[in-house]
């Protein structure tokens, strides 16, 4: 990767994340373009333009990171409410990231090698990891609802939908375990849900709610570790 691309994606992740405050962000989100804070976070990015790039040759970069970085953010914080605050905050960063695709594009001639994209092992991998979400999570609730315990309601002291999100995660992890031969790395993750686990089947005294939770695991593990080591032979 283009080493000005590199300092680019630096500047942006340390202005936003590390030089940003939680109260600049609820000054922004009060008082939208009245927001002193706003501008001031913005002056920060264009001084950190200068620093990365240890010049002030680089003026026009920062300047436009600055500019668009305002327009970004001013948009976002007129629109903002506290109902939409969470899907507009990855929607304000894939705009800042486009914005300094286009910035490095243009002054730096960078561009991308998308040559993988014509390649069948980068879709064979991706259509993998995405059969390994949603379809197989609608795949084992089928296989397995005969098997569903009666008092299986929706704990209230349970996030909702925290274990069809944990089974998704877990199954994405060891696709990548197992295609970057980290092998060893699947035992751990199984250790570590199995002694998290545990406690809350010990306590629930419940044999049927322990074999469900057991059969889920091992179906969910089997899975990703079937349809990862497949991806995996075909790949070499």
């Amino acid at each position: 990767m283009d080493i000005y691309l590199i300092k680019l994606i630096l500047a942006h992740l340390i202005g936003d994340f590390f030089l940003q405050p939680n109260s600049w962000v609820k000054d922004k989100a009060t008082k939208k373009l009245k927001s002193r804070k706003l501008y001031i976070h913005v002056a920060v990015h264009i001084v950190l333009i200068f620093l990365v790039f240890l010049s002030f040759s680089e003026w026009k970069v920062a300047l436009s990171i600055g500019l668009l970085h305002l327009f970004i953010d001013g948009m976002k914080a007129i629109f903002q409410t506290r109902k939409n605050a969470r899907v507009l905050f990855f929607v304000d960063q894939i705009f800042h990231f486009s914005t300094i695709f286009l910035v490095w594009h243009l002054f730096f001639n960078g561009h991308l090698d998308m040559s993988y994209l014509n390649d069948i092992k980068f879709w064979i991998l991706i259509s993998c990891a995405l059969f390994l979400t949603m379809p197989t999570s609608i795949i084992m609730k089928v296989i397995i609802a005969k098997w569903l315990p009666e008092n299986d309601d929706e704990s209230p002291k349970s996030l909702q939908n925290a274990g069809k999100y944990i089974g998704i995660l877990e199954r994405v992890l060891i696709f990548i375990f197992i295609t970057t031969n980290h092998f060893e790395a699947v035992g751990f993750l199984l250790a570590a849900k199995s002694i998290f686990r545990f406690g809350d089947l010990k306590e629930a005294h419940d044999l049927k709610l322990t074999e469900y939770v057991l059969i889920g695991t091992l179906l969910s593990f089997g899975i990703a570790i079937g349809i990862a080591l497949a991806v995996k032979g075909f790949l070499v």
